[in-house]
């Protein structure tokens, strides 16, 4: 399987998936204009990806700030990640934050909250 990668924008992540590795990084900001435009392709991948996965799983969030839609999807992902674990498969979320950006703190606390899978929030 081909690896994922799309360039940032001033209003998009950029996107680096890794199907040998595991490894998958968001970094940057997620304000598209049109979410499903630059989310589509990703779950497309991902979906795949979930069909021969990797026996660990790392997702790593470097995100300086998203949009709700942007949420929406993240969330889309995460949930496919625990999927995944559930099948005993090892997987993390590493979210990434600055020590003064408490609203991606707060979301991170949420994310975590929510899914069932290992999220690790780190001060950067």
């Amino acid at each position: 399987m081909d690896n994922f990668y799309m360039e940032g924008s001033d209003k998009t992540p950029s996107v680096n998936l890794d199907a040998q590795s595991g490894e998958m990084e968001f970094s940057g900001k997620s304000i598209p204009e049109n979410s499903a435009e630059l989310y589509e392709p990703v779950m497309d991948w991902i979906d795949k990806y979930l069909e021969k996965p990797a026996e660990n799983t790392t997702f790593v969030v470097k995100l300086e700030y998203f949009n709700t839609s942007s949420s929406k999807y993240l969330l889309e992902i995460f949930r496919r990640f625990e999927e995944l674990f559930k099948t005993g498969k090892k997987v993390a979320v590493q979210w990434y934050y600055e020590l003064e950006d408490e609203d991606m703190q707060e979301s991170g606390d949420d994310f975590r909250d929510i899914l069932k899978i290992p999220v690790e929030l780190i001060v950067y």
